[in-house]
């Protein structure tokens, strides 16, 4: 069992709600990523998504767009981001890191030479936005070989069928998105989420976590209430990018911010 599985685990016995925080690997610049990570940890996240820089995230809004150019500017690449996680492993062998992005890197870097690579830097699971579970076959028992979790996203367009297919192939967790279009951009139907949350959970028994939109306590609690999970990405890095020139100042606010959240989540 992997720390993705023994965090939902616990939180089940406690029947606590998991935070799961987003922010992109090398935003602002490379030297704040690791002390961020730390921050997340010690502010409430019971898991972290680092999202590796690409130059085309088709699925992320204007504001992790932004990130990944901020990270892109000082040359992060995947060789980096996994640097990043074993430096953060020095100190914190609990909370579980997902390495969240697209296709190309990992690709170019070579799947099996990825996953050692990950998977030996003490990363958790990997949630590849452009790679269906059809996508994936040749893929999945080299995760699962090194102790990778494959995180597969469902929409709100998802089919029963297509649920039914990505919940066979994922570990961890699921993450629904609970909007249509790309990250940051709209506020959620917290009623619609919970009718959704209502039919996916015939079909798996994994945990599911709902991103996409969620910028604040009232809504985070609100998904709380219906969900295993809480993710939140935008709200975070929007904070990283108005404080981007000072370290200090950055911290503390994605903390303060955090902690709101945890208090929202925790006091359903």
């Amino acid at each position: 069992m992997n720390r993705i599985a023994k965090t939902f685990n616990t939180l089940k016995t406690e029947n606590k709600t998991a935070l799961v925080s987003y922010i992109t690997a090398g935003d602002p610049n490379p030297d704040v990523t690791v002390p961020l990570l730390h921050a997340l940890a010690e502010a409430g996240s019971d898991v972290i998504e680092l999202g590796v820089p690409f130059s085309d995230p088709m699925a992320d809004g204007p504001v992790i767009q932004l990130a990944c150019e901020r990270a892109l500017a000082h040359h992060v690449r995947l060789t980096d981001v996994i640097e990043m996680v074993r430096r953060f492993r020095e100190k914190d062998q609990i909370t579980p890191i997902i390495l969240m992005g697209y296709l190309n890197p990992i690709e170019i870097m070579g799947y099996e030479t990825f996953a050692k690579k990950a998977s030996a830097a003490g990363v958790d699971g990997v949630l590849t936005v452009d790679m269906p579970p059809e996508e994936a076959e040749g893929v999945l028992p080299i995760y699962a070989e090194n102790g990778l979790d494959p995180i597969f996203l469902v929409s709100p367009e998802s089919t029963v069928e297509r649920f039914k297919i990505i919940s066979e192939h994922s570990k961890g967790f699921i993450y629904y998105v609970s909007l249509k279009g790309v990250t940051g951009v709209k506020a959620i139907d917290t009623v619609a989420v919970a009718e959704k949350m209502n039919e996916l959970r015939q079909y798996t028994d994994l945990p599911i976590g709902v991103g996409f939109g969620i910028n604040d306590a009232e809504t985070a609690k609100a998904v709380a209430q219906v969900a295993n999970a809480v993710v939140i990405g935008s709200a975070i890095v929007r904070r990283v990018e108005a404080n981007q020139h000072d370290t200090h100042k950055l911290l503390t606010e994605v903390s303060d911010f955090l902690q709101g959240i945890r208090r929202a989540i925790d006091s359903i």
